[in-house]
C-alpha cells in the first residue's frame, strides 16, 4: 500500500510538472486517490473520503486563508494609496545615483512588502517603481530582480500568513512557529544584504537613463501621484508590531494595518467606497492561493488519515537520513527537488510529504517545521515557476531562469542556514 501512495504521489508530480494540471486540481485528484489507497470509505463521519479529506480538509487552512485574504486586503490599499511607491520614491531620492543605496533601499521595501503578502502582489509593491529605478542607476537588470525576490524571501520569515500556514499545516501552536521564524530572520536578513552588495558590485553599475520616460510637463508645474502622507507608510509594519510586541491574534493584527492604511491616506467621506473596492481587488489576488490552500488542506487531510500513515511509516522512516549531520546534508542535497514544482515544494506535494514525515513520527513535528521553513526560503525567490518570479524577471527584462542562476546560490545558503538551526534546536 505504501510503494501504491507513493506512486500516485509520483504520478501527481508528474502531471504538475508537466501542467497537464494546475496545481490545485493535482493535489485534490491526489488526496482523493490517496485516501482511497489507504482503505478510506467513502461516505462517513470520521476517516472518510467524503467527511473527512473533502469536507474537513477543505477547511483545514481557513485560518490561513483568512489571513491571506486581509493580507491581500492590505497588500491592495498599499498599492492604490500610494503607500508602496512613497516608500520606494523615498528611497530613491535618498540613495540619489549610488547604485548600491538604492538597491538596499528598495531591498528593505520589499522585506516590508513580504511580510504583510507573499507571492506577486508583494513583488508588485516593491517592484513597480523599485525594478525600474534600480535599472536606471545602474544596477543590472537580473540583479533589480533578484532584489526584490531575496527582500520578499527575508520577509517571509516574518510574515504573519506563513506563521499561520506553518501552524496549520504542521500542527504547532502558533507561538512556537513565531519563536522558529524569528530565529530564522538573522540568516535570510544577512544572506539578503550579501547578495545586494556582492552582486551588485561583481557585475558593475551600467546606467540605462533612457528608462527614464520624458516628460513635456515643467518640473515646476509636475504633481507626482501616489504620494501617500509620511505617518502612513508605517502600514506594513504595524501588523508585526501588534502581532510581536503586543501578541494580538494574525487576523487583528492585519485588520489594524488595513484600517490604519485606511483612515491615514483617505479622506473620511470615501472611506467606505476605497474600503469596498480594494477588498474586491484583494480577493481577485487572494483567488489562486486561496484554491491551493484548499487543495493542499485535502491533502494532508488524507496522508493524516490513519491507513496512510501507517503505509508510509516503514518507507519514510528507512529512507530518512537519521543524525544532525545527515540530516543537515541530505536535505539540503535535496534543495533542487523544491523548485519548478517539484516534490518537496511546500505549496505543493511538499506539504504532504511534511505531513506524512509529521504524522509518521519520523522526525519531532518542530524539525519538519523547519524542514519546510528552509525549503520555503528558496522557493519564494529561486522557482523560475513561481509567480513572483516571473513577474519579476518579466518587468525587469530577462528570463526567470536568468534571475535563478543568479539567486539560486544565495538561497541554497539561506536554506542549509536554516537546515542547521534546525538541526542544532530539535534532531537529536
Amino acid at each position: 500500500m505504501g510503494i501504491a501512495i507513493l506512486v500516485v504521489m509520483a504520478v501527481g508530480v508528474v502531471l504538475m510538472l508537466t501542467r497537464v494540471l494546475p496545481t490545485a486540481f493535482a493535489l485534490g485528484l491526489m488526496a482523493v486517490v490517496i485516501a482511497a489507497v489507504a482503505g478510506a470509505p467513502w461516505v462517513g463521519k470520521e476517516g472518510s473520503i467524503t467527511g473527512t479529506v473533502l469536507q474537513t480538509g477543505s477547511a483545514l487552512l481557513a485560518a490561513t486563508m483568512v489571513a491571506v485574504l486581509l493580507g491581500s486586503w492590505l497588500g491592495t490599499l498599499m498599492a492604490e494609496t500610494g503607500i508602496a511607491a512613497t516608500l520606494v520614491r523615498k528611497i530613491v531620492e535618498f540613495g540619489g545615483e549610488r547604485p548600491v543605496v538604492v538597491a538596499l533601499g528598495v531591498y528593505v521595501v520589499a522585506v516590508l512588502c513580504g511580510s504583510i503578502t507573499g507571492s506577486a502582489p508583494a513583488a508588485m509593491l516593491a517592484g513597480v517603481v523599485g525594478i525600474p529605478a534600480m535599472i536606471a542607476v545602474g544596477v543590472p537588470p537580473v540583479v533589480a530582480g533578484g532584489t526584490v525576490l531575496m527582500g520578499l524571501a527575508t520577509g517571509l520569515p516574518v510574515e504573519l500568513i506563513g506563521w499561520q500556514f506553518l501552524a496549520d499545516a504542521v500542527g504547532l501552536p502558533l507561538e512556537q512557529v513565531r519563536s522558529f521564524q524569528l530565529k530564522v530572520f538573522p540568516i535570510a536578513l544577512v544572506v539578503g544584504v550579501t547578495y545586494v552588495l556582492v552582486e551588485t558590485r561583481r557585475r558593475g553599475a551600467r546606467h540605462a537613463w533612457a528608462v527614464r520616460a520624458p516628460s513635456a510637463v515643467p518640473a515646476s508645474k509636475r504633481v507626482r501621484r501616489g504620494d501617500a502622507p509620511w505617518f502612513s507608510l508605517v502600514a506594513p509594519l504595524l501588523p508585526i508590531v501588534l502581532a510581536l510586541g503586543f501578541e494580538l491574534p494574525i487576523v487583528p493584527s492585519l485588520l489594524a494595518g488595513v484600517v490604519f492604511a485606511l483612515v491615514t491616506t483617505t479622506r473620511p467621506g470615501r472611506w467606505g467606497e476605497t474600503a469596498m473596492r480594494s477588498l474586491y481587488r484583494a480577493f481577485d489576488v487572494a483567488a489562486a492561493p486561496l484554491v491551493l490552500f484548499v487543495a493542499i488542506g485535502m491533502l494532508l487531510s488524507a496522508v493524516r488519515l490513519p491507513g496512510a500513515v501507517g503505509a508510509l511509516r516503514p518507507i519514510i522512516s528507512a529512507v530518512s537520513p537519521s543524525g544532525p549531520v545527515l540530516f543537515v546534508v541530505v536535505f539540503a542535497v535535496l534543495v533542487p527537488l523544491c523548485l519548478y514544482r517539484g516534490p518537496l515544494n511546500v505549496y505543493g506535494l511538499g506539504a504532504g510529504v511534511a505531513g506524512v514525515l509529521a504524522s509518521g513520527g519520523v522526525y519531532p513535528v518542530p524539525a519538519v517545521l523547519g524542514l519546510m521553513s528552509s525549503y520555503g526560503q528558496v522557493l519564494c525567490v529561486s522557482d523560475p515557476t513561481s509567480t513572483q518570479t516571473v513577474w519579476s524577471a518579466q518587468y525587469a527584462g530577462v528570463r526567470p531562469e536568468r534571475v535563478m542562476a543568479s539567486t539560486l546560490p544565495y538561497t541554497w545558503v539561506m536554506a542549509v542556514g536554516v537546515l542547521v538551526l534546525t538541526s542544532v534546536l530539535f534532531v537529536a
